[in-house]
């Protein structure tokens, strides 16, 4: 980590010296800034607005489109976070930055989902539904959001607008663009928990139409709580834009991360020592508790991004829009799953001890994109549309490998003790000597030497089609009609490696053989229909009806896979036919106080078929199905000049309607009742909310906070609920995050961010099988930010 800990410190350096600079003289840079309104100036604490192309402020907006009408018109529930929430609530992961979205959940990883962004949406596993700027972001990411100009959210069944995926929403992250107004915001933070972050945002125009625009992060520190878990990480966002502000412009765009840190898979649940001791299964371990080796366990994201946007506008009734991408991404780690080591034992003294066992990855992903939009106005007879026709092309390969990490000295695990689960480890077995922790103790800082080897590379290929058309018609000045229509072909093909066993002497993958995976397309339709009324022209209530598709590919959440087959009605390598999701939607949008303030409320009930489960003895069918309903209430702007607000809650009951029938081995077989039938859906707890407010007191003083909430949410598999009986769960628990920030000089702000102020332990999520993820405890952090 030497190297991306110098490019940290060096960025960090950077920002600290310009505003060092800045500081010293304040005179030329309000002397650089006397006639322009500067993106800083109008995103401070009593903006929630987001900026132009000519750096104006204008309300916040999905940005692709396939938004064919204002969000206020728009039926369906839409949160976008601008980019004042992700500074003033110094958000620095996608995960952080979505706990101001209630009804958003992070899975933890488990068996073959990676260790990454997995958001749950509406009770969908949604990992495949993070778009950038419009584009399928592809490959396992711990995302950042130090380029971000907002993030979108869109709530339920959107194929319409996405193409495949899980049907409970999706996230589009929009980054910052080059924009004609001269600006340079930058900020160095130092915190608890040897926090160190800087970061620089610099737009020069080249001209009257043409910009460069250049952010730069820097990043290093521990996460509060679990001394053991630090990262390191440096990130460069660069923009170049021509003709903007024309009817004819282009940008080309680059994004690189690297982040290097040590994984962290929380703590054992009670299955590991076979005797709870808790309600929620989780073990009673220290919080603190790290099971991992610093001496062996590593995790590093890659991500390079060149995207390409060319926009021409012909005149009102037709603009042409091209957006081209070529990425790469890098998800590598072996982290240490306190859960699934495979033996534990337990000595004279009482102590417990375990083994480590390890989760592995190695997956390159490569994208190749390109989506093409004509957008426009135009009228028949006295009815006036508002469309959007585009099409998308894409092809993803995504490779995936494991690591054997062979123990030649490890901590050795004490003789005589009584198993408790599994078998001892042998002194030269297939994952070598030892490698033992006390259960209740563990220590990081165990010697650890052994040889890691890359085991035999699988692969697939996805490609996709998708063609879509959506409108919104003006049938009078009150009523509008939406429609949306989108055809899509999925395929993908594979070569999957045949592995044997690491040896027992070297820790060497022995391959059996690689096996091609015969190509699978499918072919699916999806829709959208909504009806608005407007009883003014800020407010509307609305209908709609939405459907999406989830391949059988990726409906475990993970990225794609080959295969896409299973046995039904007896049959083996039967192609499956997706997952369907259809949503039903009611709501009313306002915004009130002269638009200052934008208020939401929507309920829903959504239903997902076609899961395979068991229906009779030895045969499966794509019967399963599960349930969603809810209501979301949002509220997003000012309610005063000096009094922001931004937030919501959510409410979800949902349901496994239809399991897997199970039968006993008896000869007839007998039904017996499936644990799993009418429990909740893993990940989907039934409260969530949260609200961050900022007042303006003086006019250099602003205080505020945060309050999030979420009730008890179940691990598990998607459709699962916990393990089976075991019932495992994250309890409820409430946070509470503070801010103050004064105006040192009309250009140079100091904020402080307390997180989880009152040092709140809980557990965020657990995946139900192996582990429990424990959630940071309190950060303190003072930046100085400075814009000129």
């Amino acid at each position: 980590m030497s190297d991306s800990r110098a490019a940290s410190l060096r960025a960090l350096l950077f920002a600290s010296s310009a505003a060092g600079m800045l500081v010293a003289a304040p005179a030329f840079a309000a002397d650089a800034a006397e006639d322009v309104i500067t993106t800083a100036d109008q995103q401070q604490p009593a903006n929630l607005g987001t900026i132009d192309v000519n750096g104006q402020v204008k309300k916040p907006a999905p940005v692709s489109p396939e938004f064919v009408a204002p969000l206020v018109d728009t039926p369906r529930a839409i949160t976008v976070i601008p980019q004042a929430i992700i500074e003033q609530t110094a958000a620095s992961s996608l995960q952080d930055l979505l706990s101001n979205s209630p009804g958003i959940t992070f899975g933890a990883g488990e068996g073959g989902q990676p260790l990454a962004d997995r958001p749950f949406i509406r009770g969908q596993s949604s990992g495949n539904n993070i778009f950038v700027d419009g584009l399928r972001d592809t490959g396992g990411q711990q995302r950042e959001v130090f380029n971000l100009e907002q993030v979108e959210v869109i709530k339920g069944p959107d194929a319409v607008y996405s193409g495949r995926g899980s049907g409970g929403g999706s996230i589009n992250l929009a980054s910052k663009s080059p924009k004609l107004n001269v600006f340079n915001n930058i900020s160095a933070g130092v915190g608890t928990d040897d926090y160190l972050r800087g970061t620089i945002d610099s737009n020069l125009p080249l001209g009257e139409t043409a910009a460069l625009r250049i952010n730069l992060m820097g990043a290093r520190g521990d996460v509060p709580g679990r001394d053991a878990v630090d990262y390191d990480k440096w990130g460069l966002g660069l923009s170049l834009g021509a003709g903007l502000g024309t009817p004819s412009s282009m940008v080309f765009s680059y994004y690189h991360l690297t982040s290097d840190q040590m994984p962290d898979y929380g703590i054992p649940l009670f299955t590991k020592i076979q005797n709870r001791t808790t309600d929620s299964g989780v073990l009673d371990v220290p919080y603190s508790s790290f099971y991992g080796l610093k001496a062996r366990d590593y995790m590093t994201n890659k991500v390079d991004t060149f995207t390409f946007k060319a926009e021409y506008r012909l005149s009102d009734f037709a603009t042409v829009r091209n957006v081209s991408r070529y990425s790469e991404t890098l998800n590598d780690y072996i982290v240490t799953n306190p859960g699934d080591g495979g033996y534990v034992g337990r000595a004279a003294d009482g102590t417990y001890w375990m083994k480590r066992g390890t989760k592995t990855r190695w997956n390159p992903v490569t994208t190749l994109a390109n989506v093409t939009d004509v957008y426009g106005q135009f009228a028949t007879g006295g009815i006036k549309h508002s469309y959007d026709v585009g099409v998308e092309l894409s092809r993803e390969r995504n490779r995936n490998a494991t690591y054997s990490a062979y123990t030649t000295s490890g901590a050795a695990c004490p003789t005589g003790l009584t198993t408790v689960v599994g078998s001892p480890p042998t002194a030269n077995g297939a994952s070598g000597v030892g490698d033992c922790t006390p259960v209740y103790n563990p220590n990081p800082d165990d010697a650890w030497t052994g040889v890691i080897n890359r085991g035999p590379t699988s692969s697939n290929t996805t490609e996709a089609v998708g063609v879509y058309v959506n409108d919104s018609i003006a049938l009078t000045e009150r009523l509008l009609l939406n429609l949306g229509v989108r055809w899509d072909q999925y395929s993908v093909k594979g070569v999957n490696a045949v592995l044997g066993s690491p040896s027992s002497t070297a820790g060497v993958w022995n391959v059996a053989g690689y096996v091609p995976v015969p190509k699978r397309t499918w072919e699916f339709t999806n829709y959208q229909v909504g009806l608005v009324y407007k009883p003014t022209q800020s407010s509307s209530v609305y209908a709609s009806w939405s459907t999406a598709s989830t391949p059988p590919t990726i409906s475990a959440g993970d990225q794609n896979a080959s295969g896409g087959t299973g046995t039904v009605d007896g049959v083996a390598n039967t192609v499956l036919d997706p997952e369907d999701t259809e949503s039903f939607e009611i709501g009313a949008k306002a915004n009130v106080f002269h638009d200052r303030l934008a208020l939401s409320a929507a309920a829903f009930h959504l239903t997902r078929k076609n899961a395979l489960i068991l229906v009779q003895p030895n045969i499966f069918r794509q019967e399963g199905e599960v349930e969603v309903k809810g209501v979301e209430l949002g509220v997003s702007g000012n309610i005063t000049p000096n009094w922001t607000v931004f937030g919501g809650y959510t409410y979800m009951d949902s349901e496994l309607t239809r399991a897997a029938r199970v039968f006993t081995a008896a000869t007839p077989p007998v039904e017996i009742v499936n644990p799993l039938q009418g429990l909740p859906l893993a990940n989907t707890p039934k409260n969530s909310a949260s609200l961050f407010t900022t007042y303006r007191l003086t006019p250099r003083l602003t205080v505020g906070g945060g309050v999030y909430y979420t009730s008890k949410s179940f691990g598990g598999n998607q459709g699962g609920a916990g393990g089976g009986n075991n019932r495992i769960y994250a309890p409820s628990w409430t946070r509470l995050d503070l801010l103050a920030a004064y105006d040192v000089t009309d250009r140079a702000t100091l904020q402080l961010n307390v997180k989880n102020a009152t040092d709140e332990d809980y557990i965020i999520r657990t995946n139900g099988v192996h582990h429990a993820d424990v959630a940071a405890g309190r950060q303190a952090i003072l930046a100085l930010n400075l814009r000129f």
